[in-house]
């Protein structure tokens, strides 16, 4: 992957911006979900080249576990926007996430068909 160089600070290109407050996280709203698991294998296989990082609430309870795949600079001049995804509770999600970020992400590259599954819109503004 690569990264935007600002001097000596190189800032990652792609984030990821998962959720993790009252209901999304929850093992109490979803007890068979490894939610650390899943945030550490978005962290371990990503690098240091993604940031992935933990929000407070994104404001769409009712489809948690959600998580926002925002495009790189050049996915953005590419006319891509940052991808909303909810329902994020199996392993193979998070690894069709991990592909799909590798590959370019949002306006580099097209999502696997299975995250179609995932959209959600972003909360209004």
């Amino acid at each position: 992957m690569m990264t935007v160089d600002h001097g000596e600070r190189r800032e990652p290109e792609h984030m990821i911006t998962v959720c993790r407050d009252c209901c999304c996280g929850s093992t109490t709203k979803h007890p068979s979900v490894d939610h650390h698991g899943q945030l550490a294998r978005l962290r371990d296989a990503l690098g240091d080249t993604i940031r992935v990082r933990v929000s407070a609430c994104l404001d769409r309870c009712a489809q948690s576990n959600v998580l926002v795949v925002n495009p790189s600079p050049a996915g953005r001049r590419a006319g891509g926007r940052p991808a909303w995804l909810g329902l994020v509770l199996d392993p193979d999600a998070i690894d069709d996430v991990i592909a799909w970020v590798r590959a370019g992400g949002p306006g580099i590259a097209e999502p696997p068909a299975t995250l179609d599954l995932y959209a959600i819109d972003p909360p209004p503004a």
